[in-house]
């Protein structure tokens, strides 16, 4: 069993920041890509970050230079400090990971999605 929780959403002004983690748990041979999705009232769940295993990183276009995704492997953590934020930054945003796992001498790869936490800029 593995879970993906997320924290750090929650309320904040125009221009203001938030850092948003999500925690890796369970039985975890090794994570590859993690990355960060959000969906807007009444829109589709769209892409905003992802890192691989090696730190290279991908940004949709309307957060690069604002938002910044990092991992800390030794705590199977990732991480969106998100800076200069703006009303239609508002979303749940859910973390994802590539999870490997191992049993016995064989590997799989699932991915996983985590239970999404509330992210609104407003005054």
């Amino acid at each position: 069993q593995v879970q993906l929780v997320e924290s750090g959403g929650g309320l904040v002004q125009p221009g203001g920041s938030l850092r948003l983690s999500c925690a890796a748990s369970g039985s975890i041979f090794s994570i590859n890509a993690m990355g960060w999705y959000r969906r807007a009232p009444g829109k589709q769940r769209d892409l905003v970050a992802v890192i691989t295993s090696a730190g290279v990183t991908t940004y949709a276009d309307d957060v690069k230079g604002r938002f910044t995704i990092s991992r800390d492997n030794a705590k199977n953590t990732v991480y969106l400090q998100m800076n200069s934020l703006k009303p239609e930054d508002t979303a749940v945003y859910y973390c994802n990971g590539d999870i490997t796992r191992s049993s016995g001498s064989y590997y799989f790869q699932y991915n996983y999605w985590g239970q999404g936490t509330q992210v609104t800029v407003s005054s």
